[in-house]
Parts: structure tokens; sequence; C-alpha cells
């Protein structure tokens, strides 16, 4: 019976050893971000930022509370991994992290996601009764198994993110390099290997082998034959990204899930020689079916159906962003383009000059210029500064926008006042312009400029 399988005790070591990983990269996430000046040029220097929808009164601290903050969560990291006070230190940097994560879009990373969904899961998993600080101070914690489920739960989480990774791959720029070419053939690689990162079969190479790595490194994990090898591919795959790309924590994230992978035994064996045999101890039972029931089964249910939304939305979620988020659309697009806005005085029918944009730090600039999300919160936060000197305003933007050096559209439209416009969560926003496919993916000319 699944149900069987599913309470079956095991060795809890695989997910000992990932609370261990894991709470290390929640130190490295947040004291790293302090270090290489991510909070200071995302949170710090801003005048405000890009909160997501609905959630615009969440700011960063004023002064150098964000360093303070991040600095916080570093420590509450570190505590994880040793298992000190483990659910509240947890609980505490969820938190935390939900807070950076709805504070800003405009420096936005998948894993950012990925961190706060892992951080709820472990909430509820038994990651702290052994090795831990808590069951040296609480012998009674202390256990030596889990029920199969809790790396299943984890297991089905990255299988998730592989599986969509996929299928958002599936379009023409990704298919035929298009995109590969506009990531590897940045000036800022290593010198010595432009002549390879321009090379028009390196990009299909990269192309193809993203697909097939995301498809099949998952089953190759499972099957005992193939999974040293695909554990190496894992780590060649990953590194080679963290290095190229400088992706953050990301490959490192998940080359840690490739612990449940294997033999509970063998990682016991390895990792915590000292740790009895499952066999040799008394296993007490498990009583945690309604967790499962009643948590994790509607928290996949709505997993799965995240990804899938874009497909019920008018429009191409590649042009419209509309459901781009949450997602696991990683790494699939590069939008340039511009926006100006106008500002009408309602009493008087006159343009209003303005220099909001002005303020706005080059990524959020880029932002507010090419995402419709951006461009409609730019246009509400140009109205509210209009009301608070008194003045009833409208505000219309002129957007020209192009994917992956496509050639530009007109991407809001020009007749809409978007101060006064409704943003809908669910379904398509109206004033975003709706082309064919193949109209704004098409390759742009020889001699095409940026405006």
């Amino acid at each position: 019976m699944i149900t069987n399988r599913l309470h079956r005790p095991i060795d809890n070591a695989p997910l000992i050893l990932f609370r261990m990983f894991f709470g290390f990269l929640l130190f490295a996430e947040t004291f790293g971000a302090i270090l290489t000046g991510w909070v200071r040029r995302v949170l710090v220097e801003p005048e405000f930022t890009f909160s997501h929808i609905g959630l615009e009164w969440l700011q960063p601290l004023p002064g150098n509370g964000m360093y303070f903050y991040f600095a916080t969560m570093s420590i509450f990291g570190l505590l994880v991994m040793v298992g000190y006070k483990y659910r509240y230190s947890l609980a505490a940097f969820t938190i935390m992290w939900a807070g950076v994560y709805f504070m800003q879009k405009s420096s936005y990373n998948n894993h950012y996601y990925l961190l706060l969904l892992i951080c709820i899961i472990m909430l509820f998993l038994p990651a702290n009764r052994y090795a831990s600080v808590d069951v040296r101070n609480n012998p009674n914690l202390k256990s030596l198994a889990m029920p199969w489920w809790c790396s299943g739960v984890l297991i089905l989480q990255i299988t998730i993110v592989y599986i969509f990774a996929v299928a958002s791959k599936l379009y023409p720029q990704w298919l035929d390099g298009t995109f590969i070419k506009l990531l590897y053939e940045r000036p800022d690689h290593p010198q010595f290997l432009q002549p390879l990162f321009h090379n028009h079969y390196f990009h299909i190479f990269i192309a193809y082998m993203g697909i097939l790595f995301d498809l099949l490194i998952v089953p190759l994990l499972f099957w005992k034959r193939t999974r040293t090898v695909a554990f190496i591919a894992a780590i060649i795959f990953h590194l080679f990204n963290a290095v190229i790309l400088q992706i953050g924590i990301f490959p490192f994230f998940a080359l840690a899930f490739t612990v449940f992978f294997y033999p509970p035994d063998s990682i016991r064996a390895r990792f915590f020689p000292r740790k009895p045999e499952l066999e040799n101890t008394a296993v007490q039972p498990f009583d945690n079916r309604k967790l499962l029931l009643y948590f994790f089964v509607p928290y996949f249910i709505i997993q799965t159906g995240l990804p899938l939304r874009h497909h019920f939305i008018k429009g191409d979620v590649l042009w419209t962003e509309e459901g781009h988020r949450l997602s696991w659309r990683m790494m699939l697009r590069h939008r340039q383009g511009y926006t100006n806005f106008r500002v009408v005085d309602k009493e008087t029918g006159k343009t209003l000059r303005h220099n909001l944009t002005q303020s706005l730090t080059d990524k959020q600039r880029a932002f507010a210029s090419t995402r419709p999300d951006g461009i409609w919160q730019m246009a509400q936060r140009i109205r509210q500064q209009f009301e608070l000197q008194g003045k009833a305003v409208e505000v219309y933007a002129t957007s020209f926008v192009g994917i992956n050096n496509s050639p530009y559209r007109q991407l809001i439209d020009p007749r809409v006042d978007l101060g006064a416009a409704k943003w809908d969560y669910f379904w398509h926003n109206d004033w975003i312009l709706l082309y064919d496919e193949s109209e704004y993916l098409q390759k742009p000319p020889s001699r095409f400029g940026t405006p």
C-alpha cells in the first residue's frame, strides 16, 4: 500500500544532514548579501522598493536597519544548522525572509522563492531529532528514524521545480539558442572563454543540455545504476552555473537535495558513523498522517497549479509576464525597452512635469520600464505623489519593449490612465497590449539599435 510506504520508518540521517547544509546556506545567503553589497544596492540605497502588489507598505528599514536585519537572519541560519531552538529559529528566519521576498521585485531570483518554500516545509519536519543542540539539551527529543514521507516531500518539491523548468524552456528562442547567446556573450565573462561563448554550436549545446538535465536528473538519481553518474553530472552542471552565471546559492541548494536520493543507511554510515542502525534500536511510532493529508496534500496541489495558471490567462506569459512568478520560469528571457510617463492635471488638462523616475536605481528603472507590473506600480506611485501635493492627475505610459533583442513593440495601451487602472491578480489586464507570438519573437534587424 502507498500509505504504508509513506509512513514506513527509515533512518533520519538524510534529513539531519540536509538540515546542516540548509542552515549553512541560509547563513551564506543572508550574510553573503551584506558582504557582496546586495543589501546596500537593493535595500539601502533606493528611496523605496517595488514591493509585491498589495504589500506596498512593506518597505526596508531606514538607515542601516537592513544590515542588522540580514545579520540577524544569518544568526538564525547558523542556529538552524546546529539545531538550537530549531523550530523557533527557523520560524523567525522564515518570517524575516518572507519579508525580504515580498519587499522588492527589481532584483529577483527564483531561488528566493524556493528558499521560502523549503523553510516552510522544514518547519514541519523532525530535522532536529539527532546531532543537534536541542537533543543535547533535551535527550527525550532524540530519534533515529523518520517516516519516508519526510524525504518524499522534499524530493517532490525539487521534482516540481525541474519539471516546470523543462516545460518553460520549450519555446523558440530557447530552442534556437537565442537567449543562451544573450546570456553568454556578455563582456564580463572570462576573456579566455569568450571564443567558446560566442560559438553558436555552444549556445545550442547549452540550450539542449539544460533541457536534458532538468528532465532526467531526478529519474537518474532515483535509479541506483545511474545515481553516481547523475550526481557527478549535477556537480559539474551546478558548479558551472555557479561560477559562470553567478546565481547565488541555488546551485549548492539544488545539490543539497541529492542526499534524499541515496539510501538512508549509506548516508548514516558515511556522515554519522556513530549513529546506531535502526535494526538495533526500538523505533517509536509516528502519528503524522493528518499533517501529510491536511497540509502537504493541499500544499502540493497549489504548487502544481501555480505554474500552470498562465495557460488560463489571455496572452503569452513571455510578453505579458502575467503568471510568470511562482512558476519556475528561470532565466528564460531578457526584456529591454523604455517607458515614458505622461502626467495630466485633471482640472486643467495640462501636462505636468515630474522627475520621480530619475530617483530610481538602474535595476529599478529597468523594472519600471519593461515589466507591466513595474510600469503600473510606477504609475500608481506618480499619482500618489501628486495627490500629496493636492493635485488630481492622470498617468499615461508610452512603453516599448523587446524580448531577447527582438524589435520593440508597444507594451501598454497609451490611452489608458494607469493611475486609475486596477491590477487584476488572476486574469489578463486589458491595458497590456497583445500580439501574435511570431510578432514579438522574430529576429531583430541586423542594424537594430536600442532607443
